[in-house]
């Protein structure tokens, strides 16, 4: 053969070999929504759900709940094994994994992320209790670890800790003051996510949209309207073992998750979380090729989603299209009053501290739950008293019924007595979100307060442009009356009943601010006890003071209803799994 006929030759050979090759695989892209914006991405200010759906993905906890299995059990992370615990309950003795790194990042050296050692763990639960980062989780342990106790700040991140101390360089041994057993639970939450403290100092006030974790996701994007995350190179967990995650193929071959054992995770090349407050745009969305993949169904357009709501069933459109989900939420929504007003709350004159509790009995009283349950959440919802929800063992089926029944008669009659008049009675605020919904909802309640006599013009709406603006509302103690949804962060009562104990007043979780002497003590006497029939008894009990008090309004536990599109492979949950759930996610070919 010529030679000079070679080069025409080698290059059409090299371009049918490239012909021949396959097409290069798309990329595995999973579209999220929550309907709220996170407001930093700092886990010291990881205390809502919009927050800790990322945080979970960025950072890593030291331990998280196992992705399937129900009822929740705990599972280590970038922990090696569950921790060596004393005899008396006090000494936690907990060992790293030796292959956990944090993304790389011009916080260190060379650019280069660098491994999770025994001092990341110390000093991240100590960074709670500085005054420069003003966290809101300080509450977990603050009088509970030896050297942090009631009112103590650490002047520096080096101020020794007596209850915190680094055995070697993977280990790490925690001193509680006194027996906590929910203590391994606090460090699933993303509140507890580990930091690195180079990442911290380097970005200072930033550092809340700077994150460098050691978790599945790194972040690629964050603005207004969503976050953009990809993988992690260095995050390193094995291959998953869905068995160990509680799998059960009666109750999850339909969601097509046999497909993910053995895969290594996290399974996505990008994951979108999508910040849509409003349903009706978040159900657009949903239902737009080009849209988010998953959607928590709106209650308006129920109708349009169910055939039937005893049992639920779906109408045939619908679930030919998508994958479903639905059951009860860990966690309920409730009304709360703002005890540190004295026009509603405490007073320090006994006579008008009865006047101020008669009259939130009759804002109770005319609170209607069934009609609230209809309107907004499909007429699913479970409503119960107090704050101790049905999913949880110490649920109380015996407390006071009549907290949750709709009686304006009642109501009136509270008011009468107590010598409340329209002339006297006192204006509120009421706190809200900058929504449609929650506008409604607001109305709705002022129509039944209208019915027993109170004014409209003595409730006045206060509107925050975003749940971080109200959550510091409530942190800076701005709203008389106030809705919150609580999300159980761990499987035990303990975790809704420290929504009243008075050290965790605001800005910490009590948004209540209420304060009992009496519920501190026998809260703090159940917060040490095991599981067992005295501490069920001491829960009930604080409930039923809470109820008695009429502090809240409440509560009523959802029937989450998700829906989403059959090539995402998952089971979506936004309670206690929460974010973990989203490094298991995976996707089909779109047509599987």
């Amino acid at each position: 053969m010529p030679p000079a006929r070679l080069p025409w030759l080698l290059a059409l050979t090299l371009l049918l070999a490239a012909c021949q090759q396959s097409e290069p695989e798309p990329l595995k892209v999973y579209r999220h929504a929550i309907d709220g914006i996170p407001a930093s991405l700092d886990p010291a200010h990881a205390d809502d759900v919009y927050a800790a759906t990322l945080v979970t993905n960025l950072y890593d906890t030291l331990y998280r709940y196992k992705y399937l299995a129900r009822p929740y059990e705990l599972t280590p992370s970038l922990a090696d094994g569950f921790p060596e615990v004393s005899e008396d309950g006090l000494t936690y003795r907990i060992r790293l994994r030796d292959d956990a790194r944090f993304a790389d990042d011009e916080a260190f050296p060379g650019g280069v992320g660098r491994p999770v050692r025994a001092t990341d763990v110390v000093y991240s639960l100590k960074r709670h209790f500085l005054p420069d980062t003003r966290s809101r989780g300080d509450w977990l342990w603050r009088d509970r670890i030896v050297g942090l106790d009631e009112g103590t700040r650490l002047s520096d991140p080096d101020a020794p800790v007596e209850g915190l101390q680094v055995e070697d360089p993977l280990t790490v041994k925690i001193r509680l003051r006194r027996p906590y057993p929910q203590f391994t639970h606090t460090l699933a939450m993303a509140l507890s996510a580990i930091v690195a403290r180079e990442a911290v100092e380097h970005y200072g006030r930033s550092f809340g949209v700077n994150p460098v974790g050691s978790g599945p996701f790194v972040l690629a994007r964050f603005d207004e309207s969503r976050a953009v995350l990809e993988p992690n190179e260095h995050f390193r967990r094995g291959v998953i073992d869905l068995d160990a995650e509680g799998y059960d193929p009666a109750r999850h071959d339909r969601f097509g998750l046999a497909r993910i054992d053995g895969l290594t995770f996290p399974l996505l090349d990008r994951l979108e979380v999508h910040f849509i407050p409003e349903p009706t745009t978040r159900w657009t969305s949903f239902t737009a090729s080009s849209g988010v993949d998953v959607v928590m169904v709106p209650p308006e357009l129920s109708e349009r989603v169910l055939a039937e709501r005893d049992p639920i069933r779906l109408r045939p459109e619908i679930a030919s299209r998508y994958r479903s989900w639905h059951g009860p939420e860990a966690g309920f929504v409730f009304h709360g009053f703002n005890m540190d007003n004295p026009e509603i709350g405490h007073h320090p004159d006994p006579g008008r501290a009865a006047r101020n509790r008669a009259l939130r009995c009759a804002l109770r009283d005319a609170f209607d739950w069934q009609a609230r349950n209809r309107a907004f959440y499909h007429g699913l919802g479970q409503i119960f008293p107090g704050a101790i929800p049905p999913i949880l063992p110490a649920y109380d089926p015996d407390a006071d019924a009549d907290s949750i029944s709709h009686s304006p008669r009642r109501a009136r009659a509270r008011l009468a007595e107590a010598g409340w008049q329209t002339d006297n009675l006192p204006r509120l605020v009421y706190g809200l979100e900058s929504s449609v919904h929650q506008r409604q909802m607001f109305e709705q309640f002022r129509a039944w307060a209208q019915a027993i006599g109170f004014p409209a013009s003595r409730l006045e709406a206060r509107a925050y442009a975003s749940f971080g603006e109200y959550a510091r509302a409530l942190g800076t103690r701005q709203v008389d009356l106030f809705l919150l949804g609580w999300t159980l962060a761990y499987p035990d009562a303990q975790y809704s009943l420290q929504l009243f104990y008075g050290p965790n007043a605001a800005p910490g979780a009590n948004s209540f601010n209420y304060a009992n002497p009496t519920f501190d003590q026998l809260f703090e006497q159940a917060s040490s006890l095991p599981a067992g029939p005295r501490r069920t008894r001491l829960y009930r009990q604080l409930n039923r003071i809470v109820i008695e008090d009429c502090v809240i309004i409440g509560s009523l536990a959802r029937t989450r209803l998700f829906l989403w599109k059959p090539h995402v492979l998952m089971l979506p949950d936004r309670d206690m799994v929460g974010g973990h759930f989203l490094r298991f996610v995976d996707i089909a070919d779109q047509g599987g």
